[in-house]
């Protein structure tokens, strides 16, 4: 193994290193299926690139992955960059035009995919594509296009790998730590998606940030991923950083209804996860509230402080429980945590922390550190070791200004784009796009993104952010959006029609639609007096469809710039 300084940010090192480390110890697995060992997991991943390295794959050349979270995925994705190719991750729920502009703009020829994704290839020019392997060993398209079982692959592979060995040819072209490892299509809310280009160097140097934070985690600690390992948080927080700590990642398949996550949490008693706020403002809503609202006596203890406290930690209890009782940790991010929720998750002493980042950072740029009794709820907590972060342009009144970040983990920029690369790297530091505010305590609160600012007719600058946190703490909506609508503020809110539907059981339809207008009424009422005069809501819009969102379930905006 190589050890020389410009290779012990690699990808590979970090490997071959916890592989050295952890050989005999469980590394990864489908949640409830027997586990590969690390040496497993590295024989696999050499194997791999060997088999591709003899089918003319190079250093440099882009390899794709589309498809579902799995062991596969891991194994390819770091066959891939052991040869010091570029591996394309591709978001599963991408369209099928993203799909083909990705595959052709990388001119991609190898691609790894998934039975429910390789529909999406059937009707693309694949001129450059040269072989596609399924990883899931689907077999169902053999007449549509040709392709190779993973299983197969992998044979073949281990039979190359045993060959180059015996004749002492088992050897790759070094990869070093500014070499580029991924490329990542990121799925804004902006409506403009970038090819993103991560180092070796930026990867591994956050998940060794993060892995320094978790000094509570030890070997043989599982990880539940129930997150696309095709977006950076999950990517870099639950593959590489337990494969640093020598941890067992485990795999929940689709998302997991709240039932499956009980199920499965209870067979493998994480240590750690990493969900978007959606997930525990689901449970917040569906199983907390209900609790307190359905008991008069709790609804009465959690009038006081005090009782408030105590109820919240009997509950906070229970929710460790259904976590499987070993969490030490969940991590929140991807989208901004409704306060109302953390206010709980604080008060329950659940083991929580909220984590601050883009693609572009690799992912995280602020966030914990664990146990920090200074970090604010609402805030995202203390910058990453290694990061510094700082707020340009600061308004004298509020402290807001845009949030920019500077640190190791930081993107070599965009994919054959210098204009839009110009426009967010100078000197280091990179231009979230994000309005927020550093508090005394150091730590960073974000108060919105730039392009999503209001300006309303008398100047006032409204975020609508917070306006939507509030709408979504009712228990009968799902979720929310503000938009400026002819120098107004509206409101479309997407109701919670299951909710709807056990408080309207025998009702007409227009008795229901009476029920959902006056939860607007009242809604609207008691919203409005909590907010300034020019952040007051003109109406309440019900929208009877979920908004188009990302990956990390945050609102496509663009695609709703206004109400009719």
């Amino acid at each position: 193994m190589s050890e020389s300084n410009d290779v012990r940010m690699t990808l590979n090192y970090t490997l071959d290193t916890s592989i050295e480390k952890y050989g005999d110890l469980p590394a990864i697995c489908m949640a409830t299926e027997t586990p590969l060992t690390y040496s497993e997991l590295g024989k696999r991943i050499f194997a791999l690139a060997a088999r591709l390295a003899s089918d003319g794959v190079k250093k440099g050349d882009h390899v794709a992955l589309l498809g579902e979270n799995s062991p596969n995925w891991g194994a390819a994705y770091l066959a891939i960059v052991r040869l010091g190719a570029v591996a394309v991750p591709i978001l599963p729920d991408l369209p099928e035009a993203d799909v083909h502009h990705i595959l052709n703009e990388m001119a991609v020829p190898v691609l790894f995919v998934t039975n429910r994704q390789i529909e999406k290839i059937y009707e693309m020019n694949k001129k450059e594509l040269k072989q596609v392997i399924t990883l899931d060993d689907s077999a169902a398209t053999q007449d549509v296009i040709d392709v190779t079982h993973f299983t197969t692959y992998l044979e073949e592979s281990l039979v190359v790998k045993e060959k180059l060995e015996s004749e002492g040819k088992l050897t790759f072209e070094e990869v070093k730590e500014d070499d580029i490892a991924s490329i990542l299509y990121t799925s804004g809310t902006s409506g403009y998606s970038k090819a993103v280009m991560l180092s070796h160097k930026n990867l591994t140097a956050n998940a060794y940030s993060a892995a320094t934070m978790l000094n509570n985690v030890g070997e043989g600690t599982v990880f539940l991923s129930v997150l696309p390992m095709s977006h950076t948080y999950e990517f870099t927080l639950g593959f590489i950083c337990p494969l640093i700590k020598g941890c067992k990642i485990a795999y929940a398949g689709k998302t997991p209804t709240p039932a499956i996550l009980q199920r499965l949490c209870a067979f493998e008693k994480p240590g750690v996860m990493f969900a978007v706020p959606l997930i525990m403002e689901k449970i917040y809503k569906k199983r907390v509230l209900p609790q307190i609202e359905k008991s008069r006596f709790l609804s009465l203890l959690c009038r006081t402080s005090f009782g408030r406290k105590f109820v919240y930690k009997k509950i906070g209890a229970k929710l460790v429980t259904f976590f499987g009782g070993e969490l030490k940790l969940m991590g929140i991010g991807g989208a901004a945590l409704n306060p109302e929720v953390e206010k709980f998750l604080k008060e329950a002493e659940f083991p929580y922390i909220i984590g601050y980042g883009l693609t572009e950072s690799a992912p995280i740029l602020a966030g914990g550190p664990v146990g920090d009794p200074t970090i604010a709820v609402g805030s995202t907590g203390k910058p990453f070791t290694g990061v510094q972060i700082k707020i340009a342009d600061p308004d004298p009144d509020t402290g807001i200004g845009e949030i920019l970040g500077c640190g190791p983990n930081i993107m070599k920029g965009y994919y054959q784009d210098e204009e839009a690369t110009a426009e967010v790297l100078s000197d280091g530091w990179l231009a979230t796009g994000d309005l927020g505010f550093i508090d005394d305590a150091g730590n960073l609160h974000i108060a919105g993104r730039s392009k999503n600012v209001i300006v309303m007719s008398n100047g006032e600058n409204v975020y609508p952010e917070p306006i939507e946190h509030k709408l979504n703490a009712y228990n009968w909506v799902v979720e929310s959006l503000v938009v400026e609508n002819n120098g107004k503020l509206d409101a479309w809110v997407y109701p919670d029609y299951e909710f709807i539907d056990d408080e309207t059981q025998g009702q007409s339809q227009t008795e229901r639609r009476e029920h959902i207008n006056k939860y607007r009424e009242v809604m609207k009422k008691e919203v409005n007096k909590n907010l300034s005069s020019a952040s007051r809501l003109t109406k309440i819009v019900e929208r009877r469809e979920p908004f188009i969102k990302t990956a990390t379930h945050k609102i496509k905006r663009y695609l709703y710039n206004s109400i009719d």
